[in-house]
């Protein structure tokens, strides 16, 4: 980055961009604070492909330098509600891991985006997790987000050579009403994003999983419209 920075050139980060909320006001804000965004979008066969076209809408609207969609097919291990013949759950946002944790899903993601990262000469990575308004995914807590960028730092080439890599989680300690006002601030469509795990065949978000739930009454406590249209 401080080289980019000496040759007047913006400087690269890897954005891990899902086609949810979280992930598009991640990467507003990061084409926020100057960053040339490398979107990445891991399709991992999941339940709720969907998301997938809003990756592109949310990729096209924030004008990244280049939008990657990786294929990587998760349905082969299974383990989750997103990738297995396991039903999502409907009866609201409880205090044990749910079944829709994707087994490791972040580590994975985050790996693919350091590699992209340091192919292309980058040395930040963003993720939109977020610990508040959250399911209860380990691999949302800031502790796995150290633990990374500490990897991260002893698994590369530039770590070695005394290079840093920052991993950056924005909306880490965000409420979802406070990720739904950045939306707005930063000027985005929140109704291209999506966030439900369990479409109804119309394309209408279900309103009933945990993603739907904490999706709606975030926007309800920021007075905003969201957007999504559910069942």
């Amino acid at each position: 980055m401080e080289q980019d920075l000496k040759n007047g050139a913006a400087p690269l980060a890897v954005v891990l961009l899902s086609g949810g909320l979280d992930s598009m006001v991640c990467a507003g804000l990061a084409k926020e604070q100057g960053y040339r965004v490398l979107a990445l979008t891991i399709d991992y066969n999941q339940r709720h492909r969907i998301e997938l076209e809003a990756a592109r809408k949310v990729a096209a609207r924030i004008g990244v330098e280049r939008h990657v969609i990786l294929p990587l097919d998760l349905r082969q291990f299974g383990g989750s509600a997103l990738t297995d013949a396991i039903d999502v759950p409907k009866d609201g946002v409880g205090d044990d891991i749910p079944v829709t944790y994707v087994p490791a899903r972040n580590l994975v993601f985050l790996s693919l985006a350091l590699a992209w990262a340091e192919a292309a000469g980058s040395s930040d990575l963003f993720i939109g997790v977020n610990a508040l308004d959250y399911s209860g995914y380990p691999d949302c807590r800031p502790e796995f987000v150290q633990g990374f960028e500490s990897l991260a730092r002893i698994a590369t080439k530039v770590g070695s050579e005394g290079g840093t890599v920052r991993v950056h989680a924005p909306l880490q300690h965000l409420k979802k009403s406070e990720i739904a006002r950045e939306s707005a601030r930063l000027g985005l469509d929140a109704g291209e994003s999506w966030s439900c795990y369990d479409p109804l065949p119309d394309g209408r978000a279900c309103g009933q999983c945990d993603s739907c739930r904490l999706r709606r009454a975030g926007f309800e406590e920021a007075g905003l419209e969201d957007g999504t249209k559910y069942g």
